[in-house]
């Protein structure tokens, strides 16, 4: 069943399967465009699916002119979006995941906050997003410079002890964004931090779709 929620003022689509707890509660961190998945499709996993909507505030601590003045959207989802869906289900794992401007944030905030995000998958993940800076998106106004934004980027929240216990992320080589997952591939592996690289285009709910959060698997070091 799908419903639109209000948190903190925000809107949130919200899906759960009728009459079973959830696997795992995918929460979907949308690209620039701000589209959200085909959510039901995760009916048939078992798993519920929660997408808040966040303009295009690149899920950071920093405030952007698209969410809020005064909330970020990282506030966002680890302060109201997180609190809600563990009141809705205590004890159901949170997989976060995104594509494009979301994979990034999906990385980001794992690897801040892995207590909170167990498993993190990313597709197309702009992990390189500070090129954009200075061509007039929202990250103008949030950051003073293209090196102050890339400071917050993904690979430079990595902690070296406590990460995420299922990385997983996928870019295309044809992709904009494949230098930049290139290189978080490669200092992972120099950190000695498990994950999964696949370089192939794939969507985030097919990478979800068989993901049973109660059977987070100790991945082989790539």
């Amino acid at each position: 069943m799908t419903t639109v929620r209000e948190i903190a003022g925000k809107r949130v689509d919200w899906f759960e399967p009728v009459d079973t707890l959830p696997r795992f509660v995918l929460l979907h961190l949308h690209d620039v465009d701000g589209v959200t998945p085909a959510i039901e499709s995760l009916r048939d996993a078992k798993a519920a699916c929660v997408c808040p909507q966040a303009g295009n505030s690149w899920w950071s601590a920093k405030t952007s002119p698209d969410l809020d003045p005064a909330m970020s959207a990282e506030e966002f989802v680890v302060r109201h979006v997180v609190p809600a869906i563990a009141d809705r289900w205590p004890g159901v794992p949170i997989v976060v995941a995104g594509h494009g401007m979301g994979g990034q944030g999906a990385l980001r905030l794992g690897f801040k906050y892995p207590d909170l995000f167990p498993s993190v998958f990313a597709t197309d993940a702009a992990i390189d997003h500070y090129e954009l800076w200075g061509e007039g998106t929202s990250l103008d106004e949030m950051y003073a410079s293209r090196e102050h934004c890339r400071q917050d980027g993904a690979g430079l929240h990595i902690h070296p002890v406590r990460q995420p216990k299922r990385i997983r992320f996928a870019c295309a080589p044809t992709s904009r964004w494949h230098r930049g997952n290139g290189r978080l591939h490669e200092k992972l592996q120099a950190l000695g931090v498990r994950h999964e690289f696949v370089e192939e285009a794939l969507s985030v709910l097919s990478m979800c779709a068989d993901h049973g959060a109660e059977d987070v698997k100790r991945l082989p070091l790539v």
